[in-house]
């Protein structure tokens, strides 16, 4: 009996490929790194919102879980709420702001979980301020933190590399 074309046609094509096909490998790797590299953070605690461009320093120790207030060159936000805008602020002759105290203190009297319980006894605040906004605001907000308990201030930064 003769193989007719199409058998021998079948006979090809049900030969085996013996080895490891790396091209459907190398997709699902190259996909893999672009996805970690998009989506690897700082892994800090302080993720700053774009609008608002940090000073650099050298810093030497790395931030804790605070109470944040973020002052951008709009507005002043308290644990990511909104309070009072920064040019009202610029503007009011007043030492301390009314406001900001009045959200520090609900911010010790609504204590949600463990984490929010640890911020809100530690008595530290964080302020992530603009680098274009002036000391006279900043001035302001610290002098209203340590009105409300909150002594331990730190400024945040953009960590720049050490010159050796």
């Amino acid at each position: 009996m003769r193989n007719s074309r199409r058998m021998r046609r079948m006979g090809r094509s049900k030969r085996k490929v013996t080895g490891l096909m790396l091209t459907p490998l190398m997709d699902v790797f190259t996909i893999l790194v672009f996805f970690l590299l998009f989506h690897s953070g700082s892994g800090t605690v302080l993720d700053t919102p774009k609008q608002i461009k940090l000073p650099e320093s050298i810093v030497e120790t790395k931030p804790k879980e605070t109470v944040v207030i973020m002052v951008s060159p709009e507005m002043v936000m308290v644990q990511g709420e909104a309070v009072i805008s920064t040019p009202a602020l610029l503007q009011d002759r007043i030492s301390t702001v009314g406001v900001i105290a009045a959200r520090l203190k609900q911010l010790e009297r609504n204590v949600i979980g463990i984490s929010t319980k640890t911020v809100a006894e530690s008595k530290e605040v964080t302020i992530l301020a603009d680098k274009t906004i002036p000391f006279k605001v900043l001035k302001k907000i610290m002098s209203t933190c340590t009105a409300s308990g909150y002594e331990r201030i730190s400024l945040a930064v953009i960590q720049k590399a050490v010159k050796t």
